[in-house]
This record gives C-alpha cells, sequence and structure tokens, in this order.
C-alpha cells in the first residue's frame, strides 16, 4: 500500500521546517493556510499542491468602504410584536439582533418590505418607515401580534465573526460585498485576474466558498441567533428580487422567502415560488463562479470548492453545480454522512474531506492530549464505516498545524489514520462495493439533498433531528445501494425497477415525511401496489402521515401501525404482545429509538417487535406505545420504527429491516459480520475485503464472504483487517 499522498495539511509562514517533518510523518502531499494564517512563500517546496483559502465577496474592505451601498443584503422578520391597544405600534426592526453583523437597508421599504398581523395571517398596508430602523403600523387591534420582513446589509461576514469571537481575534472585520452589482462584480474579477499573478507559487484556488453564506445571523449578544445549513435570506437583496421578476415573469415578495419565520427550511415542503427563487440563485451562481474559475484555470490552477461557508446556491446535485466546471471539493467531515455527501457529489475531478479536530484551542488543551486524539478517533471511525462504501479521495486537516505539533501522541495517531485512509483509497478506490439490496429515501427533496436530510447546522444533534439522522448515518456504511428520490419523481416517472425498499423518515407535516404529498391517492396507491407486488416500505417516526379518512399514517395498513390522535381511542386495541424477529436478532440491549414516538398502536395481523407498556396499566388492551413493528403486505412487506438514531445495534437492526422487508433474509449473510459492532465489504473489482472495528475494544466476528464461507476472526480495537477473496 502507499504510504505518500492524499493528504493535506494545514501550514503557515512562520512554521515552515515543522510542517515538513509533519508532512513526512503523515505522507502529506499538499498544504494549505486556514482563516487567520498566511502560506510561506515557499510552499511548493513543502509540498505538490498547495491550496489558497480564497474569498470571493468578503474581506476587501477598500472596496466595500468606498461602496456601502453595494454590501449583501440579509432578508430578515422581526420577533412577533404585540400591540397592548388599538391604533398604533412603532416596531424596532433590528431588536434581538447583532449590531456589529447587521445594519439596515433602507432601498425602497414600500417596494420589499412587508408587515403582517400573525393573529389573522393577514399583511398590513398601513405602514411608514420612520428611519433608524423603526417601523410605525397604523390601525392595529388590541392584543394581535405584528411582524415585519426586511431588508438589512450584512457587514460582518459570519463564518469570520464566529472565529472572530471563538478565537479572540483582533484583525480587521470583513464586510460582504454583493456581486449582482455590475461594478462590485468587475472588480471581483479584477481581483481574482491579481490574485493568479501573485500566487505563483499555488496551484489550487481553495474557493471558501463563493457568493453567498448559509443562513448564520447573531443575536444582540452575539451569540448565533438562526443557523441554517441550507437557508437562502442572505442571498436576498433588492436587487436580486427586480432581476427575478424579469426573468420569471413575476414578482417575489419577501413573505415567499420569510415564511411566517420559518425561512423556508429544507424541513417545509417547498413551494413553487421558493422552487423558482433557487433554481434562479442556482443559476445566477453557477453562471457568475464560472467566470472566475475560467480565470483561474487560464492559469492552469484548479479550482476547489469548500462545501460550507458561502455554498448557497451552488447545490452540488442540482442541475446547474457542473456549469461551474470545478475541478474539486472540499467539506467538513462529521460523520459518515458527511462523507457520503461530499464522495458521491458529481461533475469534479476530486473531493477531499477535513477532519475534525480543527487544530484550535477549543480541543488542544495545554498539557493535556487526550480530549484531542478521542475527538480525531472518534471522527475517523464514525467516517470510515463510510469511506468502505464510497471513499473520499483525499483527506485533511485545518486550524493551527504549531498548536498540533505540540501533542506528539495525536500526531502520531494522526499518521497511523493517514495510512489507513490510503489503504482503503488503494483497495477501494473507483471500485463498486458489493451490494445485497437497493434503498432509496423518500422525501420532498429527492436527489437534490442527497444525504442532506434532517440537518440544520452541519451535522450537529438537534432534539428533533437526531432520531431521524441516525438513519442516513446508519445507511451510510451499510452493504446497500442507497438513493435519494422525490414524491414528485414518483408521480412523474414511477418508481425506479431497482429499487427494492423504501425509507420514508421524518415528523408529521415536513418535507421528510411529506405532509400534504399524502392527501394525493394516486402516490397512495402506487406505493401500495409497489409493496404489495414484494417491495419493502420502512418508515421511521410519523412516515406517510396526514390526518384523512380516519388515518394518520395513510400507508398505515402497509406498516401495520397507525398513530391514535384521540379520534378514535373509543375502538378498542388488543395487538399488544411482543415477538421475537429475524430483525431483532442480533439486539442484545435494550433498543435505543431517541426522541421515539407516542400513541403509536399496532393494527391487526401486525407482529409487535418492541412496546412500551406503562407499568400504571394492568389490561391487556388499548395500552402500549408500538417502537418496532413488521407487517406483511401481499408479497411484500412493512416495518415501522419509533426513531433510530446512530448505534451499532440501531444500525444492525436497520440493516436486517432492509433485507426481511424486501425478502432478502438469506443474502444478508453475504459480505458480512456477524458482530453487530463491526462492518464489511467486499470489492469485486480487486478482491478484497475490509472488515472494521468500529470500537476501542477487542471483537470477535464471524465473517462470511459472498460465497456464503465462514471465517471465525478477532479484530483489534479501531483497525481495519484485509482479506483477499
Amino acid at each position: 500500500m502507499s504510504r505518500k499522498g492524499r493528504v493535506t495539511i494545514p501550514t503557515d509562514e512562520n512554521y515552515v521546517e515543522g510542517t515538513k517533518k509533519i508532512a513526512e510523518l503523515w505522507g502529506a502531499d499538499a498544504v494549505r493556510d486556514c482563516d487567520g494564517t498566511h502560506l510561506p512563500k515557499n510552499a511548493l517546496e513543502i509540498a505538490e499542491k498547495v491550496y489558497n483559502t480564497y474569498f470571493v465577496v468578503r474581506g476587501d474592505n477598500a472596496w466595500a468602504d468606498n461602496h456601502t451601498d453595494e454590501l449583501q443584503s440579509v432578508l430578515l422578520i422581526t420577533d412577533p410584536v404585540l400591540a397592548t391597544k388599538d391604533g398604533e405600534l412603532v416596531i424596532e426592526l433590528l431588536k434581538g439582533y447583532s449590531k456589529d453583523q447587521l445594519c439596515m437597508n433602507e432601498e425602497n421599504p414600500k417596494k420589499y418590505w412587508q408587515v403582517f398581523d400573525r393573529t389573522t395571517c393577514e399583511e398590513v398596508l398601513t405602514w411608514d418607515y420612520l428611519g433608524d430602523g423603526k417601523v410605525k403600523v397604523t390601525g392595529v387591534q388590541a392584543y394581535h401580534q405584528y411582524t415585519v420582513n426586511f431588508f438589512a446589509k450584512n457587514c460582518w461576514d459570519s463564518t469570520q465573526m464566529y472565529n472572530y469571537i471563538t478565537n479572540n481575534w483582533n484583525i480587521e472585520k470583513h464586510k460582504v460585498m454583493e456581486p449582482r452589482f455590475e461594478a462590485t462584480f468587475e472588480h471581483i474579477k479584477d481581483n481574482m485576474r491579481k490574485w493568479c499573478e501573485n500566487n505563483k507559487n499555488v496551484n489550487v484556488c481553495r474557493y471558501t466558498t463563493f457568493l453567498y453564506h448559509f443562513f448564520l445571523v447573531f443575536d444582540e449578544r452575539n451569540e448565533q441567533k438562526h443557523v441554517d445549513w441550507f437557508g437562502y435570506p442572505m442571498t436576498a437583496s433588492p436587487r436580486a428580487f427586480d432581476a427575478f421578476e424579469k426573468e420569471y415573469g413575476y414578482e417575489i415578495k419577501s413573505e415567499d422567502i420569510v415564511a411566517n419565520g420559518t425561512y423556508h427550511s429544507h424541513y417545509t415542503n417547498p413551494t413553487k415560488k421558493f422552487l423558482d427563487y433557487m433554481e434562479f440563485t442556482e443559476k445566477y451562481v453557477t453562471k457568475t463562479v464560472r467566470e472566475l474559475v475560467d480565470i483561474v484555470h487560464a492559469e492552469g490552477k484548479e479550482a476547489m470548492m469548500f462545501l460550507g461557508d458561502s455554498w448557497i446556491g451552488t447545490e452540488p446535485y442540482g442541475d446547474y453545480f457542473k456549469d461551474m466546471n470545478l475541478d474539486a471539493v472540499v467539506g467538513s467531515v462529521g460523520g459518515g454522512v458527511t462523507v457520503r455527501m461530499l464522495s458521491e457529489i458529481p461533475h469534479v475531478k476530486y473531493h477531499e474531506g477535513r477532519f475534525l479536530p480543527y487544530f484550535f484551542p477549543d480541543t488542544f488543551f495545554e498539557g493535556n492530549e487526550g480530549p484531542a486524539i478521542a475527538e480525531l478517533n472518534r471522527n475517523w471511525v464514525t467516517a470510515r464505516r463510510a469511506m468502505l462504501r464510497k471513499p473520499l479521495d483525499r483527506m485533511g486537516f485545518g486550524g493551527y498545524l504549531q498548536l498540533a505539533a505540540e501533542f506528539p501522541g495525536f500526531i502520531q495517531r494522526a499518521a497511523e489514520i493517514c495510512d489507513e485512509f490510503r489503504d482503503i483509497c488503494d483497495a477501494a478506490g473507483d471500485a463498486k462495493p458489493y451490494c445485497g439490496a437497493t434503498v432509496a429515501v423518500l422525501n420532498s427533496w429527492g436527489k437534490k439533498r442527497s444525504w442532506m436530510g434532517h440537518m440544520v447546522a452541519h451535522e450537529l444533534w438537534y432534539q428533533m433531528a437526531y432520531s431521524y439522522q441516525g438513519v442516513y448515518e446508519a445507511l451510510s456504511g451499510l452493504g446497500v445501494d442507497v438513493k435519494f428520490i422525490s414524491f414528485d419523481d414518483i408521480l412523474k416517472n414511477g418508481i425506479e425497477k431497482d429499487i427494492d425498499v423504501i425509507i420514508n423518515v421524518g415528523d408529521e407535516g415536513t418535507a421528510f415525511s411529506g405532509g400534504e404529498y399524502w392527501n394525493n391517492p394516486e402516490l397512495v396507491t402506487m406505493l401500495r401496489k409497489w409493496v404489495a407486488e414484494g417491495h419493502g416500505l420502512i418508515g421511521v417516526g410519523e412516515p406517510t402521515a396526514y390526518q384523512k379518512g380516519g388515518r394518520l399514517f395513510q400507508l398505515a395498513d402497509v406498516l401495520g401501525v397507525d398513530e391514535e390522535k384521540g379520534f378514535t381511542l373509543s375502538e378498542n386495541k388488543y395487538n399488544i404482545e411482543k415477538k421475537a424477529h429475524f430483525i431483532t436478532a442480533d439486539t442484545t440491549s435494550e433498543i435505543d429509538y431517541g426522541e421515539g414516538k407516542k400513541n403509536v398502536y399496532a393494527l391487526k395481523g401486525a407482529e409487535v417487535l418492541d412496546i412500551e407498556i406503562s407499568d400504571r396499566f394492568i389490561r391487556n388492551v388499548n395500552v402500549g406505545e408500538v417502537k418496532l413493528a413488521a407487517n406483511q403486505y401481499g408479497k411484500g412487506r412493512g416495518v415501522y420504527i419509533a426513531g433510530l438514531p446512530y448505534n451499532p445495534q440501531n444500525s444492525r437492526m436497520l440493516l436486517r429491516a432492509i433485507f426481511w422487508s424486501c425478502n432478502k433474509e438469506k443474502e444478508m449473510q453475504k459480505a458480512f459480520s456477524t458482530n453487530a459492532v463491526t462492518d464489511c465489504a467486499y470489492y469485486p473489482a480487486t478482491g478484497k475485503y475490509a472488515i472494521i472495528n468500529n470500537t476501542d475494544q477487542e471483537q470477535k466476528t464471524v465473517f462470511y464472504d459472498v460465497n456464503g464461507k465462514a471465517e471465525e476472526m478477532t479484530l483489534k480495537p479501531n483497525s481495519v483487517a484485509w482479506r483477499n477473496a
């Protein structure tokens, strides 16, 4: 196996010799700068590839200060304000927002802003802008609540603000320019040409990122107020609204983006207007970025996109991403989900993951390298499962290398991980691993948001999300093909023939469960027929949920369960007996359903695999909350799971549910490791098997090859064992 290459490390002009030593130990062939550092002038003497962080719209304060009308805007909504009497109400627009980050954009308020009575949900037209960030609303009604949708200017880049506060910086605060202004965009292109001329020692332009930041604004204490990895409010501006109307033939309104304070997060079913606005933004971003990429390519340099910061409008799985003609993508690796999200992006030559920890003082504590090593191991082991299914082409780190170098145990462990990463890449490469089934995740977004479901911030745990996020994390390392399909895909084209199992996961009314899509009889009957013909449907949380026809779950008959809303309490429910099953055969401890769901009951004929019954009841009817169920439906099968946070046992349970639901139980024990805390991958093209131990303890397992031949194995902690076919 190779012992050099595929690794990127940070450096700075004050740590050249130290960088060379660590590059040699880790086999690094690329170096990069980071926010707050500068590349050494002789960087090409250190590594074959030199990445330079490049900010397209932030940091040029000399231009921004002379063109204050051309700063970027952000579309915001005030918190609801209560009118305590009839008559007039004055609303302070930036109350609750950071005055360091935001200031007013006073361009034609009457045209672009909107005021709403949120009690009646009606727009209010009787208002005036008083100046100084205040709106006076007349004709208000006592004890109604009112909000204002308005434009502010983004006077401090969101990422730099976060880094500045985190690291106690004392440097110039970066303003943010709006490239929709012709003069500013010409200046941006001129900056790009000058950068190419002044950076002959750089061969990769690492765009961090392009034009519009994900939705990140701070509150009056300079703490994060809104954090939406997929949010579009920072793309919105009066200029964008005018261009949209010209291109699409109708006027976009602030409420079409703000959406009553949801800001059209990707948890909401997108409206036609919002999808049009997304497409409009994507086309503009890709067209604009292409001009910059062409400048970089003309100088013989590669163009790399960081999937973070100002990535909004690029939509890597969308229709326009290819038009940017990028060479590479790089992104932060939070776990298996982000590995797959990055590694499967089309239309680029290579994919890189930035692993944790970031070399910042918030992880590297003086005299104690334990936390840094623990985070490194946790991040790597979690990501490695997904790497076996679809590996990244490169890995890297960010931050201050000189800080990490003070911890020799960390440096040595990182070197071992770099070698292990190269082993996986050499064995897998572009080879497709063996898969025993094909699974499609069904939601409103489909392929466009592949591997991005149930995120808010970047793969952080949220109480309402982790029980569902675990489904994607489990899938990222399982021996199955994974696709993402939308309800519109099914309605337009039917269900692809190679799909064995469909998974619908999420809360009632969200874009992930489907909401009003389940009011469509064509969709419901199409899926019933498909399952009855021999396929599988797995529902997690509140799948197929839409209150109609006496049911909440519109495919309750397929799943074998429904959720009681109180409307049918008078109907006795007797199916409460817990049964052993193929799906639960590997469970050795109590199953973790995360937040789970309450009041789910089993229909007649369904098999209850797990149920929670309160000790307050001694009856054998109308008690218990079903957590796991299986149901025969014609030649196919349905499975219900109340929630699935990621852990090895849950991952194995999901694998068993997949194979059982599509009648492929016998196929599961191929390229398979019996111990649930291990995973196995087989690459037919290279004839190699990888069996991994996902724990920091020695594990025993039985490994089966694709022909069913068994081998007892003992796996060292956190290790990978290789076998040849």
